[in-house]
């Protein structure tokens, strides 16, 4: 499809009003306590606000009356304020109000001075990110690409991804985004040797079935894993394919109305070392190595906001 083409609206949103009001006195965040010793696992949807398959996986937790075994489940939906801006006309333009939610989890930012939407939501979440020992953050993609892990680049993390299973793909990151702090890298999930997992998943294009399905089951898979639920409860089984691992390099925010690629991209497309990827006005964006695959293409570049994710295959 070219740039501006609209994807198919197979899955849309539904009102959530009636998930306002949960139990722990933070709009749209529902807390469930075992009354066992076990960890406690935040399952966070509605990061941005168009990619809704988090918002399936978590109603449907809270529809089907999914309660831990041990431990505590908290479930949470991020940012209803973008998700109730949605327009199906413009299907990509309620990813975020001002700030990139996704992005303002430093300290610094949310200790700041600063404004926004995203930063008040961001402040209001900090106790329930915090609580948690390992977190999963659902989210989706503009291009219908395979789904994919993205995680920081640490032992505990990676092996709890590999044992959910799910997506075969797996994006590490070793020094974080280069754009901001992600809500998988707040404090204390962010500090070297956290004893907990912080894991996103990125379930396919936005507005797919397939993309809901993926969030489901790897929602599932992550509560069994960490012993909240039965493995047999997982939708389709636990599947563990194996990782085909992938190192950030670089991360590129569009700085000119003129950003654009050589040719149309919709990920996992690779490049020679030096070969061209993309202009931005008078910069070039070139492939810092052989086999360099490219995650993530923006589908409509606006400046200020990432344009293309650059990384290096890892051998298995």
């Amino acid at each position: 499809m070219t740039v501006l083409d609209l994807p198919p609206l197979e899955v849309l949103p539904r009102d959530l009003s009636a998930y306002r009001q949960g139990n722990t006195g933070i709009d749209y965040v529902h807390r469930f306590d075992s009354g066992r010793p076990g960890p406690h696992v935040l399952i966070n949807a509605l990061t941005h606000g168009n990619e809704i398959c988090g918002m399936v996986a978590a109603t449907r937790l809270l529809d089907e009356g999914v309660r831990p075994r041990i431990g505590t489940l908290t479930v949470s939906f991020a940012h209803v304020e973008a998700y109730n801006a949605f327009d199906p006309a413009q299907p990509f333009a309620n990813r975020q109000m001002v700030d990139n939610l996704n992005r303002v989890w430093s300290a610094a930012q949310l200790d700041g001075p600063g404004d926004s939407p995203e930063l008040r939501r961001a402040r209001a979440l900090r106790p329930v990110v915090a609580a948690a020992d390992h977190v999963l953050d659902i989210h989706s993609t503009s291009q219908p690409v395979a789904p994919f892990w993205v995680y920081p680049d640490t032992p505990g993390n990676a092996a709890v991804a590999l044992a959910v299973g799910g997506p075969a793909i797996h994006l590490l990151m070793s020094d974080g985004l280069g754009t901001g702090t992600p809500l998988i890298q707040c404090a204390p999930h962010g500090r070297a040797g956290a004893p907990g997992a912080a894991l996103v998943v990125e379930c396919g294009q936005h507005f797919a079935q397939s993309a809901a399905d993926t969030a489901v089951a790897t929602t599932w898979a992550f509560l069994a894993h960490c012993g909240l639920i039965d493995a047999d409860a997982v939708p389709g089984g636990v599947v563990r394919p194996a990782a085909h691992r992938y190192a950030l390099l670089e991360t590129f925010v569009v700085q000119t109305p003129d950003f654009a690629f050589v040719r149309p991209l919709v990920g996992f497309e690779t490049f020679a070392r030096g070969e061209l990827i993309a202009t931005d006005g008078p910069h070039r964006i070139v492939s810092p190595c052989d086999g360099c695959t490219v995650f993530m293409p923006t589908r409509e570049p606006i400046v200020g906001r990432e344009g293309v994710y650059l990384t290096r295959p890892l051998q298995a």
